[in-house]
């Protein structure tokens, strides 16, 4: 065990500790800058917490102190902000469409007001995000903040995705995820996108051990939550259909469409029925930006840039973004995922293409890419190549042999 092991830092001994210096001082001129230039009252108490703390850590990591380190950039970035906002109870109003929304199901029977009159009374998610805002009813002040258990269901989520092997190095990993700023941010401020990520990452994974009718469930509450999901759904049936036999391929990709369609038939089903032009509107002309009113997302992205443009602008958005999602396509089922890290990559570049594409979007959506590429490499490990793992063995065409105890194939691979 080397020096900087003992005392901490755990790294491999090929980073050198300047390295994780450097990446810590420019997670603090990032949250610094955001400080100084955001206009959001949150946005600029989370940077100034979190720019101290990653500046504490960055000379904790120079010194050798690595435990400190990250328990500098979580604190900093995560803790005290969050503490204070939820004490305040302010946040940005993705927190408050959750609790409203919540609050309207209750009375009324539907998350959805039938005509906003502004912004703030639309609700541009689907009916299962009205579940996240429940606590509040129940518990006032900040112990139902949505934030809160936005955070839950996250933490959870990757709980039950962890692998079997490595899990001291799973939640190393995981700690310096939730330090980071794009997982940081998101949490203290909005939370929102968080059970998005963690639904994926949960249904990949369980792809992955080969439970397919539970992947579909999981997948299935994601999407009654933000369609954003859906195209989880599809790197998943890609991930299945790969590592199983082909006689029973049809059958677990049935597994996975009847799981998918069980929370979807209760949490959606009975809105697109009583009330489709309502949900329409809310959920996809408004955040789309051909809603009555003007949605909000309105990040410098490409997509936002060429739809600014005017009609032709729009279409040309579009047209590229559908290019986008087709290169992806092809890329997906051109190399399909033999693993649920490998999945995950798919699926963030997917997702950060759509984000980047989109006429309306923001920079916030890409909190649910970043924790795909940041969960990916935690469970690439030895524990997850060799088979023996959750994520079962691999019985993919291109190497019928099972995996054996040492990690190597004992049956005749195929060209």
């Amino acid at each position: 065990m080397t020096l900087r092991e003992r005392r901490g830092l755990r790294i491999p001994d090929g980073v050198p500790g300047r390295v994780w210096c450097a990446v810590l001082l420019g997670c603090c001129l990032f949250a610094l800058g955001l400080c100084a230039v955001s206009t959001q009252g949150p946005h600029r108490v989370w940077g100034g917490c979190a720019g101290a703390g990653y500046g504490l850590a960055a000379w904790c990591a120079a010194r050798g102190h690595g435990r400190w380190a990250v328990r500098c950039a979580v604190g900093g970035a995560l803790v005290v902000p969050g503490v204070y906002l939820l004490a305040r109870g302010a946040g940005q109003s993705e927190v408050f469409v959750l609790e409203r929304a919540a609050h309207h199901l209750v009375r009324t029977g539907t998350p959805y007001e039938s005509a906003p009159v502004d912004v703030a009374g639309y609700t541009p998610y689907l009916p299962g995000a009205a579940l996240l805002g429940l606590p509040s009813l129940v518990l006032p002040g900040p112990p139902g903040d949505a934030r809160l258990w936005c955070a839950v269901v996250f933490l959870c989520c990757l709980r039950a995705a962890r692998p079997t092997g490595g899990a001291r190095r799973y939640g190393r990993g995981l700690a310096v995820l939730c330090a980071a700023p794009p997982f940081a941010l998101a949490c203290v401020v909005s939370g929102v996108d968080l059970p998005v990520a963690g639904v994926c990452v949960l249904g990949l994974a369980l792809a992955g051990r080969g439970r397919a009718g539970w992947a579909g469930v999981v997948l299935g509450l994601g999407c009654a939550v933000k369609w954003t999901v859906c195209p989880a759904l599809a790197v998943a049936a890609v991930l299945l259909a790969g590592r199983t036999r082909t006689r029973r391929r049809a059958s677990v990709l049935a597994a996975l469409a009847l799981g998918t369609c069980v929370p979807l038939a209760v949490l959606v089903l009975p809105w697109v029925l009583v009330s489709p032009g309502v949900l329409v509107e809310q959920v996809f002309a408004f955040p789309s930006g051909h809603g009555r009113l003007a949605t909000p997302a309105a990040s410098p992205l490409p997509g936002r840039l060429l739809a600014g443009l005017g009609p032709a602008g729009w279409w040309c958005a579009l047209v590229v973004l559908l290019l986008a999602a087709g290169a992806v396509g092809w890329w997906l089922l051109r190399r399909p995922p033999r693993t649920a890290g490998a999945a995950a990559v798919r699926l963030a570049v997917g997702l950060g293409a759509a984000f980047a594409l989109a006429p309306a979007s923001r920079f916030g959506y890409f909190a649910v890419p970043f924790v795909l590429c940041g969960w990916a490499p935690l469970v690439s490990g030895p524990a997850a190549q060799s088979g023996t793992g959750r994520d079962g063995p691999d019985v993919s065409p291109g190497g019928r042999g099972l995996a054996g105890p040492t990690g190597h194939r004992t049956g005749t691979a195929t060209p």
